[in-house]
């Protein structure tokens, strides 16, 4: 699939870049994407919630009232999971929620998101560019002038870049990442993808591996 390649101010510089078919023309496979971002979301979470046992609950252990002639029902402890304050039947314990994906399966997962965004034409391909120093303004000066001030962008670099990133971050609706941390749940996030012509290269490096 060939694509235009666009400066940070949005107009055409004459160049085209080839997206592999390898990567952005593969049969998509939607139980991956499934099983992936089912992962992602799973691992986001801090799996520390608990509620406390009976035999946590601080109070005392006497018996309430006495067993018969009260016209009540029997009760035992003041921290029965019966009464106000007492302990909670099989609540919530500390868990983990990750697990695991075979790495052939979550690239086949990346591939068919990279896929759909290439079919739904919602990816750009820019010039390498860089900023001389961290400035929000200047990472949204390009999010305006690519007219995706109102949607969601998911810019990929090759590399790290730090004063990239960081100008980047304020802004709600944008995000920086590099080929290496790139995953499907933000691929799908993301209303247009946008890639350097290095990114390209790069991914094509990674998934040939």
């Amino acid at each position: 699939m060939e694509v235009k390649v666009i400066n940070i101010s949005g107009k055409e510089t004459g160049a085209k870049v080839q997206l592999p078919d390898a990567i952005f023309a593969v049969e998509p496979n939607d139980h991956a994407i499934y099983l992936d971002v089912k992962q992602y979301l799973a691992n986001q979470r801090q799996g520390t919630h608990k509620s406390k046992q009976r035999n946590e609950i601080a109070g005392s252990t006497k018996k309430l009232y006495k067993q018969k002639g009260t016209g009540g029902a029997r009760a035992g402890s003041i921290k029965s999971p019966l009464f106000n304050g007492g302990g909670r039947v099989f609540g919530p314990q500390p868990r983990d929620y990750s697990f695991k994906l075979n790495k052939k399966l979550k690239s086949l997962a990346r591939k068919s998101a990279l896929t759909y965004k290439a079919k739904d034409n919602n990816i750009l391909v820019l010039e390498p560019f860089t900023f001389d120093s961290i400035k929000t303004k200047s990472y949204a000066k390009i999010v305006a002038d690519l007219k995706l001030t109102d949607s969601k962008s998911l810019l990929v670099l090759p590399a790290a870049n730090n004063n990239v990133y960081l100008s980047s971050r304020n802004l709600k609706k944008a995000k920086v990442v590099t080929a290496a941390e790139l995953n499907t749940y933000d691929v799908l996030n993301a209303g247009t993808l946008l890639l350097t012509t290095e990114t390209v290269k790069t991914l094509e490096e990674a998934f040939a591996k």
